[in-house]
């Protein structure tokens, strides 16, 4: 069993979806489980139509656009084919959408797995009934029945025991080819959950533990892992291997191109990561195993835009300790609002989060009766490993630090967005 996972950019157009069918051709593997994330930018499109988001007369506008742009490309797949059976699993799966955007809202957290996991539903739809028609035969399979959590929404937890179960006919008897969801998973009480923002590569990695995969692929739009992201740094080197450990750390930080809980599963099997890009797939990419360091030596650079930071001060004549910090945590993990970096004082305490204008609010709401808070946005937050000083003059070039600390190996530093 091979694991091969496609994201949002692999399977964008009419023309990515085709490149990706040839790469799935390619395989050599007996058994080939495929994880699809949703097609392009549509996760943020299906974040736009919450009922926190838009008026009706802005859903029915949003989710034409999201029909328009999903049925555009699969007529273009199934261009003188019979499409009769997608166009129908198409039309119910708009039909639910249209209603679960209708619907009056709940609680936030919930209202989002609700919806936006539908853009994994209609991906695998497309890409399942596409490849069929190519004469491909698949197994779709919805992955809520088969990776389990609890109802923690937005970010749950996975039922390692109730997944392994649920995983075991697969395990017995693996399909040829499957093609399944990233992202989005089931919870005991019958309710959708998600797995955290770009979760798929850890659907991937869940099913490849469960199913004791030979290898998992990634499958990205850069050469393999990269010292820092393209989009901020123009000279980057593509690393050839990586140690588990250093891919654990390098996600946790913040490295976009693994989602923070992918790899301690594969290390816990040891089984091999590769990183390939879909452009040049014949390319050798990059690999995470059982490494002693990586190759080629060099620092890593990990940029978080879109930051806030927030310093809270108790109003009473308490001190930043136990019983604060207590109260501080249990209500970050309440809202649902992941900290990237924090530091505290006898006085304050200083945190560094995404910023998710909903979460900001109802967080900033809680905490003004017994604390003074302040807060910055438009940050980013640099993490450089292996750094020295002019590496790090280089990376400020002049601007404040707004927050900073540093291990043996790690810098990390909160400044203005350039």
């Amino acid at each position: 069993m091979v694991v091969y996972k496609f994201g949002g950019a692999s399977v964008n157009s009419a023309a990515a979806v085709r490149n990706m069918a040839e790469i799935i051709r390619r395989c050599d593997s007996h058994s080939l489980m495929v994880v699809v994330s949703a097609m392009g930018k549509t996760t943020n499109a299906l974040e736009a139509l919450l009922p926190t988001s838009c008026n009706d007369s802005q859903r029915k506008e949003r989710l034409q656009a999201l029909h328009d742009y999903h049925y555009t490309i699969a007529r273009q797949l199934t261009e003188g084919l019979d499409d009769k059976p997608l166009m129908t699993d198409l039309d119910r799966l708009f039909a639910q959408l249209d209603e679960a955007t209708a619907a009056p809202a709940t609680a936030y957290n919930i209202d989002y797995d609700r919806i936006v996991s539908f853009g994994e539903l209609i991906s695998t739809t497309i890409i399942s009934h596409y490849l069929r028609l190519r004469g491909m035969e698949n197994k779709w399979l919805d992955v809520r029945q088969l990776i389990r959590t609890d109802s923690n929404h937005r970010e749950g937890h996975v039922d390692w025991v109730e997944t392994i179960a649920a995983t075991e006919s697969l395990r017995r008897e693996p399909a040829p080819l499957a093609i399944t969801q990233g992202f989005i998973a089931g919870a005991n009480d019958g309710t959708t959950t998600t797995l955290g923002r770009e979760g798929s590569d850890y659907s991937a990695a869940i099913l490849s533990y469960c199913l004791n995969a030979e290898s998992m692929t990634i499958w990205k739009d850069v050469p393999g892992f990269l010292n820092a992201d393209p989009k901020y740094f123009s000279d980057t080197i593509k690393i050839d291997r990586i140690p588990y450990n250093e891919a654990i750390e390098l996600a946790y930080y913040g490295a976009s191109v693994i989602h923070p809980k992918t790899v301690k599963p594969l290390k816990n099997k040891n089984i091999p990561l590769y990183i390939k890009s879909f452009i040049t797939p014949d390319d050798s990419g990059s690999a995470v195993g059982p490494y002693n360091g990586i190759s080629p030596e060099t620092p890593l650079y990990i940029v978080r835009p879109e930051q806030v930071l927030i310093s809270i001060a108790p109003k009473d004549f308490s001190f930043i300790a136990e019983q604060n910090l207590q109260m501080l945590f249990g209500l970050f993990a309440e809202i649902g609002v992941r900290i990237n970096v924090m530091q505290n004082s006898a006085l304050s305490f200083s945190v560094c989060i995404d910023h998710n204008a909903v979460l900001l609010d109802q967080l900033l709401r809680r905490l003004q009766d017994d604390y003074y808070v302040r807060y910055n946005a438009g940050l980013h937050l640099i993490t450089i490993r292996y750094y020295t000083q002019a590496i790090i003059d280089h990376i400020v070039s002049g601007r404040p630090i707004l927050l900073e600390q540093r291990s043996r190996q790690t810098e990390q530093i909160v400044v203005e967005a350039k």
